[in-house]
């Protein structure tokens, strides 16, 4: 049995195949997350996804026989994106488990889970308590475990339904943004991974001219690494939109959930950027919404969406915490910086897809390049995300508030790890959820400030440590 205890993380369950999660142990997870969910349900079913990875279809399938070992039915999507499960979650109106270790390398594998509606699960709101279902259980306290979901669920084991929602996901992305004007010319690399089973069922009914880009699936990678997020994974794409003379690239991760754009000149544009984009385009359908971004988006993104008429609200980093504001706050639509966008029109779930679909329908219906159309998203220069590999955090991080202290119109918060704001820069620095790493975001009004605040933050960093 693999070490089950290590692989629950902040928001999701991942680890290596077979040493730290294996079929075994799947098959654990499913009994237990069925404990967790379903609350006695006359209908009880959970739907199950995967990825490309070589071991993601076993992993699937033990889950599911763990899920049916309760007296529970399984509803099997086979190959999906994230976004994708996502859509069968909120469409089916039954709880999710997605098999995927997005941009990780090929031996990693994990499982992003759901409620019902596709509701996040993250540490705080089900997975540890599922973890300790797991971690306690032997085979007699397993069976104990379920048996008391086995009085409200039917006799004997749950059925098993193989069930097609690609096309419905497709429908749904595309009922959702219109495309039209202009014909397109895009590039799209999805690095092997998901994107190329969900883009050509979604972009056959656009007016675009597609150019793919290793779109074969692949969970081994063979091209690059599919984290589009490394900038080293952009440069197929970049050289692609030049030599083919593009409108735009677009770039997903490996379970497609992220979405990361190229302008026509080969240049890569920040997540923020787009996120002013979409927020413009949703507070015109309801203006005076409210939109959510996370603490280390661009100082951009409030400022447009105050100047649209909006309402910005900021949050800590993570998924289950965006989803949970919007949720709350009724927010037409959320983002992070790491290329996640969130949409109250697919369950406040993210879906990369659905973002880029913004994007083209706000190129197609306008004459500009995509450089000039996201230029005014795209004030500030940025350092990018930063990491420092260190296992005294707290104490970096409480010397470099110190060295700030003093220091005439500075403001400090610790929403999440510390940002300090002056008026032409600000940083963040915060504490990996699930490695020993400090991560540190820049921003300034100008190359040179930005630059002078990193190298002066860094600096300060490396002493401490």
């Amino acid at each position: 049995m693999a070490d089950l205890a290590t692989i629950f993380k902040a928001y999701d369950v991942r680890g290596l195949v077979p040493e730290q999660l294996d079929e075994p142990s799947a098959r654990q997870i499913g009994s237990a997350f069925v404990a967790e969910v379903i609350d006695g349900s006359t209908d009880p079913a959970v739907v199950i996804g995967h990825d490309m990875r070589s071991s993601s279809p076993g992993l699937a399938a033990a889950f599911a026989d763990g899920v049916r070992g309760t007296g529970t039915d399984v509803v099997m999507i086979g190959l999906a994106s994230t976004d994708q499960l996502y859509f069968a979650s909120g469409r089916l109106g039954l709880p999710g488990a997605m098999f995927t270790a997005s941009h990780n390398p090929p031996r990693y594998n994990g499982i992003k889970l759901c409620r019902a509606g596709a509701a996040a699960m993250a540490a705080d709101t089900g997975l540890t308590a599922i973890r300790d279902r797991v971690v306690a259980a032997n085979a007699k306290a397993t069976a104990a475990l379920t048996a008391s979901h086995a009085n409200s669920a039917p006799a004997g084991r749950g059925a098993l339904e193989q069930r097609d929602m690609l096309t419905s996901y497709a429908e749904h992305l595309l009922g959702t943004v219109k495309v039209t004007g202009r014909r397109l010319k895009v590039v799209v690399d999805a690095a092997n991974g998901m994107a190329g089973h969900t883009v050509p069922a979604v972009f056959g009914a656009l007016d675009v001219d597609l150019v793919p880009l290793y779109f074969d699936l692949d969970g081994s990678f063979p091209n690059h690494a599919a984290n589009p997020l490394d900038p080293a994974n952009l440069r197929d794409l970049k050289s692609a939109v030049v030599r083919e003379r593009a409108d735009v690239g677009l770039a997903f991760d490996g379970d497609a959930d992220r979405c990361f754009v190229v302008d026509e000149r080969g240049s890569g544009i920040p997540p923020s950027a787009l996120t002013g984009l979409i927020a413009v385009r949703e507070l015109a359908k309801e203006p005076g919404a409210p939109i959510v971004h996370n603490l280390i988006s661009s100082r951009a993104v409030p400022e447009v969406i105050r100047r649209h008429g909006g309402v910005p609200i900021r949050t800590q980093v993570g998924h289950s915490i965006i989803k949970a504001v919007m949720a709350k706050e009724n927010a037409v639509f959320g983002a992070e910086h790491s290329g996640h966008f969130y949409f109250r029109d697919f369950w406040y779930a993210d879906s990369g897809l659905l973002a880029a679909l913004h994007l083209l329908a706000a190129l197609a219906a306008d004459d500009r390049p995509v450089s000039q159309l996201l230029a005014e998203f795209d004030p500030y220069a940025s350092s990018g995300e930063i990491n420092f590999n260190t296992d005294r955090a707290a104490r970096a991080i409480e010397a470099v508030q110190a060295h700030y202290a003093d220091e005439p119109g500075i403001r400090v918060d610790h929403l999440d790890g510390l940002t300090v704001s002056a008026r032409d820069w600000w940083f963040n620095i915060r504490p990996s959820n699930t490695e020993p790493l400090l991560r540190l975001n820049v921003e300034g009004v100008d190359s040179a400030t930005m630059a002078a605040t990193r190298d002066q933050v860094t600096a300060l960093l490396r002493r401490s440590m």
